[in-house]
């Protein structure tokens, strides 16, 4: 049996998103499956992937322009395979402390692709994104880093293990 390609695709602006696509395709990778972690703007096609993983950091609760972007150019070919979306976003606890349903927009293009599910991790504030809260887009000065490594590996142990279930179904799953 060959080894099935998954594409792990991202919009980051400060790169706390680009961290977790990266944990994500290295479990996957770890998982057995081939995979490839790459910003979504310059994703070209998806053709090539059994499965997609998609995510974006949440900006004023739309995702960032390349995933969305990314979303609607590839969307045919998207809703003939196994997709799963995330979002980072919230740089509080919350993420951790109980599900956090997709935004709006999110649950649009869920629904739109028949992505197989959506989780949203905290996200983070750093030094290096003090503009962040200048502009408003964070409602304390505190910051920090709210993405839970383990939540990120479990949810990819997940993917791994239901594209285990069905290769016997191709890459449209169906």
């Amino acid at each position: 049996m060959t080894q099935q390609r998954v594409l792990v695709a991202y919009g980051s602006k400060h790169g706390a998103t680009a961290g977790i696509a990266k944990e994500i395709g290295r479990v996957l990778g770890e998982e057995g499956f081939a995979t490839e972690v790459v910003p979504a703007a310059e994703v070209r096609t998806v053709a090539a992937f059994d499965a997609v993983v998609l995510g974006s950091a949440l900006y004023l609760n739309h995702w960032q322009r390349d995933a969305l972007g990314c979303a609607h150019r590839h969307a045919d070919e998207l809703a003939r395979r196994p997709v799963w979306l995330f979002s980072s976003g919230p740089v509080d606890s919350s993420a951790e402390q109980h599900e956090i349903p997709p935004v709006a927009q999110v649950a649009k293009e869920l629904e739109r692709l028949g992505a197989r599910g959506h989780v949203t991790f905290g996200g983070s504030v750093t030094a290096e994104t003090p503009g962040l809260v200048a502009r408003g887009m964070v409602r304390h000065e505190k910051g920090g880093d709210f993405r839970n490594p383990e939540h990120i590996r479990r949810w990819a142990r997940e993917i791994g293990a239901a594209l285990r279930a069905g290769e016997d179904r191709g890459p449209t799953g169906a």
